[in-house]
């Protein structure tokens, strides 16, 4: 039996080391707070792992590069904060529609706009909703814990693969800023088809194009169809949730995601020993969002709190899937305030 020692690292940290356990080498990246340790551990780090770091010029450039090194099969990622992924967004469509696999990393800062470096996570429209231009999806992971970002992130290359799409994963700044103890799973055999499709030299073999141009409507509208189709079949294999609810009926029922889940579970530690029956509902998929899930477990919800650090995006999605009839409340805070277990109890004492 192996035994794998738990190391403490920062979270930024972890998953910078969590791609290179699962066999990306290949990053480009341009320096943004709060997820700048990224690119400073794997400045060091990549070149001791045989992989390739390059500081591009800008977000643009760094998201294009990883367009580039996507279409030759490589496992290749990128990272950045709020405005530096808005910069990516382009690139981000354009690999949806080639099809190749990539990874992108969201350390969330405050905003609209430049804003400030605390964490926030105002940016749930941007990564649900495809962010940019035409109809298109990443896959959305969104961890609580370091250790669950090491994991996902390197997940996430997997479901790159599999479905050859973006996929991102994020965290608040407090995700990417925080340290806990860490251990990075076995890393599983890859299951590469990239010989099959990737951009590689054509000796011996007819040439490829990769591309998402395609003026004809009708081979568009095909394109168009297949992703909707791979889209479909994520929300059926993909889906990832933690629910905490109690059997029967539930005074309260909070849904929250990342940081802001942690905070409410030590709310409810506390209003619990009051005699309340309560409950957590955590997507850790933002897409597909665990919408079946959800919908169970609000069947025994009195009442519904939705907290986040926004001025209220998710809570958009919970009242679609659980319809706006249920008692639904929101609690949340912008501007880098993190709202505390203290500020949701007395939310939470309202609402009961």
């Amino acid at each position: 039996m192996v035994i794998m020692a738990k190391k403490l690292m920062k979270g930024n940290e972890a998953i910078a080391e969590a791609a290179i356990h699962a066999g990306a080498l290949s990053y480009f990246c341009y320096p943004i707070t709060p997820q700048t340790e990224i690119a400073e551990y794997l400045a060091k780090r990549m070149p001791e792992a045989g992989g390739v770091f390059l500081q591009a010029e800008s977000e643009l450039a760094a998201a294009n590069m990883v367009y580039g090194a996507a279409c030759t099969g490589k496992r290749v990622f990128t990272t950045s904060s709020s405005p530096g992924i808005s910069l990516m967004m382009e690139a981000m469509s354009y690999i949806a529609g080639t099809e190749v696999p990539a990874v992108f990393v969201n350390i969330m800062r405050c905003g609209p706009g430049l804003g400030g470096i605390l964490p926030a996570q105002a940016d749930y429209f941007q990564a649900t909703k495809g962010g940019g231009h035409g109809d298109y999806h990443a896959l959305v992971l969104a961890p609580s814990t370091i250790q669950e970002a090491a994991d996902l992130m390197m997940d996430a290359f997997d479901l790159a693969d599999k479905y050859r799409s973006p996929v991102m994963l994020v965290g608040d700044g407090m995700i990417g800023q925080m340290m806990e103890p860490v251990e990075f799973k076995p890393v599983k055999p890859r299951v590469d088809s990239s010989s099959e499709w990737a951009v590689t030299g054509c000796k011996g073999r007819e040439p490829r194009i990769l591309t998402s141009l395609f003026l004809d409507p009708n081979t568009l509208e095909k394109v168009n169809e297949r992703l909707t189709a791979k889209y479909e079949r994520m929300k059926r294999e993909e889906t990832r949730f933690e629910a905490n609810v109690p059997d029967g009926e539930c005074e309260l029922l909070l849904v929250a995601y990342g940081t802001m889940a942690r905070i409410c579970k030590s709310a409810m530690a506390d209003i619990a020993k009051e005699g309340h029956k309560l409950g957590l509902f955590r997507p850790i998929t933002l897409f597909p969002f665990p919408e079946g899930q959800l919908e169970q477990a609000a069947r025994g919800a009195k009442k519904i709190l939705v907290v986040e650090m926004s001025a209220g995006q998710m809570i958009e999605d919970v009242e679609r899937i659980v319809g706006k009839g249920k008692d639904i409340h929101f609690y949340g805070r912008t501007g880098g305030n993190v709202p505390t277990p203290d500020e949701v109890m007395r939310e939470m004492r309202k609402i009961i």
